[in-house]
């Protein structure tokens, strides 16, 4: 399977990562903010062991010390977090590492880390964080895929089924998406059609 998978949905809790691995979904990022050491060891250990034995790889956000004692596999950081974290450790443990970017001077500083996928948003308008950068728009996508090359590009940010085809046209690798189905009316139909779409894409 490449990775990540093609659909990249990101969750914050246990139970949607259950959700998600029972559906099928191959790559599932675990992004659940504010929380201290322990809180951290401890949700990442819980929803490795609900992956474990599945297809689905799950990458924790941010919290690369306990994705290290917890045995993770794969790790996403933003850019404050990728500022301090210890690179050496993590490659030491053998972590995929993807980075987001919002700008060149991200962009630069994500590429210096050596990453397996760079994370590029936001795409469209978005409420679920305060974003300090205007949404970047479909064409941001073909010139960060030209700069970057042959590593895997994430497109994120207000990204909902119907733009899906447009975005891997633009040239994304994959498509990470949040309220499209964790705010979905139906969210287990959303996946599907998701996953249908992946399965073409792939």
């Amino acid at each position: 399977m490449p990775y990540p998978d093609p659909f990249y949905p990101v969750v914050d809790s246990v139970a949607w990562v259950e959700r998600l691995t029972k559906l099928g979904v191959g790559t599932i990022q675990l992004r659940a903010k504010e929380l201290d050491d322990a809180g951290a060891l401890q949700i990442v250990s819980d929803a490795l062991a609900v992956t474990k034995g599945t297809g689905t790889k799950l990458v924790v956000n941010d919290y690369w010390r306990a994705a290290i004692v917890a045995g993770a596999e794969h790790l996403h950081l933003g850019q404050e977090d990728l500022a301090e974290a210890d690179l050496g450790e993590i490659r030491k443990a053998k972590l995929t590492l993807g980075v987001s970017t919002h700008d060149d001077a991200e962009l630069a500083a994500a590429l210096a880390a050596k990453p397996d996928y760079v994370a590029l948003g936001p795409i469209f308008f978005t409420t679920l964080k305060s974003m300090r950068f205007e949404p970047q728009g479909i064409p941001k996508i073909t010139e960060w895929k030209k700069r970057i090359g042959t590593i895997p590009l994430v497109a994120i940010g207000g990204i909902k089924f119907e733009h899906a085809a447009e975005i891997f046209a633009a040239g994304a690798d994959s498509i990470a998406v949040v309220s499209d189905v964790t705010q979905n009316a139906d969210p287990d139909a959303r996946v599907r059609q998701w996953l249908g779409l992946s399965a073409e894409a792939a």
